[in-house]
């Protein structure tokens, strides 16, 4: 399988061009020319799905800003311009560019420029999907019948309307963030909307980068100042989710704006007001890790002020009906569905190690093969749910287990019955391949962890 990311390059010179692609391979792209913006606009149309585009500012058939203006931002370009043609460069950039270069192009500096300008197109599709999420999250009150979640309502209730640090605990897609955005609905900075980062969705020096911003010159490639997301989320709230995986040189910086209420830019002299809440999450066992030097003592006390522990959804399952119906309920608005009984029995006696997300999931895919046949979800429909002795993860501990314990011991036993297969076992987890990979080298696992 070819991972490279695919450069579209588009110039007139056919001699620049040639040489300019011959670069970029040799820094391990795939590099695609183009003559003219026609020639480019067939390609993408048919041929290439390039992660960046490489352009001329003036070419036989359009000009920078027009082409920009007609992307509308779809792919992020770098555009190339003559020496001394700043006012050009100044103007592209205006109109979305996501950085330039001048001619003749050093070397250095392309390489440079397109691995920063891939970078952070990633992190801002990260941050999007992301954000995504978490709007889906916001339309409505909680769904539950259960006693564990009616306390967990409770406690919204209560903390929403403070400024107080909220520590939400709880396995994966049990919905972490759907109670971050609940809490921040209930709050007095719910008139701005809440911002999030993942604290295991980036490399480190990313992730401080994302959150404290820097300014120009703060390292290699920085040449413009950047705000941060504690500057993005003045007034609002701040959602760190995973935050058990962040590293020990960002807890303790994230320890002195909590107790300060203060940060600097990476690379910055001046002390910046930080008027955020903060509101984490993480699945991991975060009390022990703070116990044993995993995670900063003095930061753990400091979120732990006020904790909202989520019961995964085994220990609730008079929940699982109603959930069941209101996912099925959203996903067949225009054309309702029902659930057979034999359907609902098979739901209620399932142990659901991913939680919420997997139900939702389960339900989802249940609706696609029970479309053509009608309007109900049989019990055929949920045929790749697990059923019987031979089909059900069973745990056993000398003790009452972690968190962590638990989460380790399931990921075992699912990969194990699925031979290692990752795409599986996301599957019946519902999570993402790249999650179980993470978790994976998390736990030290081989290939297939049940052997």
């Amino acid at each position: 399988m070819n991972n490279k990311k695919t450069l579209l390059v588009v110039d007139d010179d056919a001699i620049f061009n040639s040489l300019l692609r011959r670069q970029l391979e040799a820094m391990g792209f795939t590099a695609v020319g183009a003559a003219s913006w026609a020639d480019a606009k067939q390609q993408l149309g048919e041929k290439v799905e390039p992660a960046a585009i490489i352009l001329d500012f003036k070419l036989p058939d359009g000009n920078a800003e027009n082409i920009l203006a007609e992307l509308r931002n779809q792919y992020p370009v770098i555009v190339l311009t003559g020496y001394g043609s700043i006012p050009n460069a100044v103007s592209a950039i205006r109109e979305g560019a996501a950085d330039f270069l001048t001619k003749p192009v050093n070397i250095d500096e392309l390489e440079l420029t397109v691995r920063r300008v891939l970078e952070n197109a990633e992190l801002r599709e990260s941050n999007r999907y992301y954000r995504n999420r978490l709007a889906s999250h916001r339309p409505g009150p909680l769904v539950y019948a259960s006693r564990a979640m009616a306390e967990v309502q409770e406690m919204i209730d209560a903390v929403g309307p403070t400024d107080a640090t909220v520590l939400i605990l709880g396995e994966s897609g049990t919905g972490k963030e759907m109670i971050a955005q609940a809490v921040h609905e209930r709050s007095l900075r719910s008139q701005r909307e809440l911002v999030a980062i993942d604290g295991s969705g980036l490399q480190e020096n990313l992730f401080e980068s994302e959150l404290f911003g820097h300014e120009r010159g703060a390292y290699t490639g920085a040449d413009r100042q950047k705000k941060g997301l504690i500057e993005e989320a003045a007034g609002s709230t701040l959602f760190l989710d995973e935050i058990g995986d962040v590293g020990p040189a960002i807890q303790a910086k994230l320890l002195r704006v909590m107790e300060t209420s203060t940060f600097r830019r990476l690379g910055g002299n001046k002390t910046l007001s930080a008027d955020v809440r903060f509101v984490a999450a993480t699945n991991r066992d975060i009390e022990t890790l703070s116990r044993t030097g995993g995670f900063r003592n003095d930061l753990f006390f400091r979120l732990s002020r006020f904790v909202i522990k989520l019961p995964p959804l085994r220990e609730r399952r008079e929940d699982i009906g109603l959930l069941a119906r209101h996912f099925l309920a959203q996903l067949t608005r225009t054309s309702p569905m029902t659930l057979a009984p034999e359907a609902l029995k098979l739901l209620l006696a399932y142990d659901w190690p991913g939680n919420v997300r997997e139900l939702r999931n389960a339900i989802e895919r249940a609706v696609i093969l029970a479309r053509p046949a009608g309007d109900q979800v049989r019990l055929e429909h949920l045929s790749f749910i697990p059923r019987g002795q031979g089909g059900e993860v069973v745990l056993r501990f000398g003790q009452d287990p972690s968190l962590e314990q638990i989460e380790r011991e399931y990921l075992r036993q699912v990969l194990a019955k699925f031979g290692g297969n990752r795409q599986q076992t996301a599957a019946t987890l519902g999570l993402s391949e790249r999650h179980i990979y993470r978790l994976i080298e998390k736990y030290g696992f081989s290939d297939k962890p049940g052997a």
